[in-house]
């Protein structure tokens, strides 16, 4: 039987030596390979384990309530989140009201990098929103996650290099394996009836598409946040507010002035 993979994370009550030679000899006895283990939290540790059938895992459980040095969190079929966890070392932060919603500062690139990758080598429609001040690495984080994914990026309208309003693709460009970035700001505030046709036509697509700035793009469209499955937020700090204020304010979109502004 093949052996399927598992999640186990678990808080540490007595933090004494030896602690996790007690938990690896636990599994070992049970039959139960380790394939990775990090500290996911501060105190918790998370391993991704191999068993060959759900009894081992039952009787990994009852032992696990048992002991008074640790207090078991999770065992479960590991879920994206997981594994980024025992990878990178640290959870990602997601919204304890809108579950869709994850969040990241500026120090945590590589692990918002990872996740976006795995997001993008799924199949199928995806709508992701990402939000954050300027500057902060949003479109780059969007374009090496690209990569890492090998997919292919388009930009349907930009400002990384130079303002970039798209008003029709090639005929190898709907390819339902490419990706597309659209920035919010630049589509709403610039773009012509031959631009939002376009943008249509790839929200029909089977394919992934990345928003920047999604509370712009939807006040101003018939798509609704509730049309996105996953908000993305990056900051420079966890205490940063996101905030369009400069974008209400002031008419940065004429001239050189738009240039100045890397949303």
């Amino acid at each position: 039987m093949e052996k399927k993979e598992w999640y186990l994370e678990y808080e540490i009550q007595i933090n004494r030596p030896g602690l996790l030679g007690d938990i690896s000899s636990l599994l070992g006895m049970l039959s139960i390979n380790i394939v990775t283990i990090n500290g996911v939290d501060e105190g918790r540790r998370g391993l991704l384990i191999l068993a060959k059938d759900d009894d081992q895992i039952q009787r990994l459980e009852s032992i696990l309530h048992t002991m008074d040095t640790i207090k078991l969190i999770k065992l479960r079929e590991p879920k994206l989140r997981d594994r980024l966890a025992v990878r990178h070392g640290r959870y990602i932060q997601r919204d304890a009201d809108d579950k869709k919603t994850f969040r990241f500062v500026r120090d945590e690139l590589g692990l918002l990098v990872d996740f976006m990758a795995e997001l993008f080598k799924q199949e199928g429609h995806k709508l992701i929103g990402i939000r954050g001040m300027p500057r902060v690495g949003k479109t780059e984080s969007v374009v090496a996650a690209s990569v890492c994914a090998n997919k292919r990026w388009l930009f349907v309208s930009s400002t990384l290099l130079k303002q970039t309003i798209r008003n029709q693709l090639i005929e190898d460009e709907y390819n339902q394996d490419n990706l597309f970035i659209l920035d919010g700001i630049v589509s709403t505030r610039r773009a012509n009836e031959r631009h939002w046709q376009l943008v249509r036509e790839i929200m029909r697509l089977p394919a992934i598409k990345v928003v920047e700035h999604p509370d712009i793009f939807v006040q101003n469209t018939e798509y609704t946040l509730d049309d996105f499955d996953y908000i993305i937020e990056l900051r420079n700090n966890p205490e940063e507010k996101i905030t369009y204020e400069m974008v209400h304010q002031n008419d940065m979109f004429s001239g050189s002035e738009f240039g100045d502004f890397d949303f």
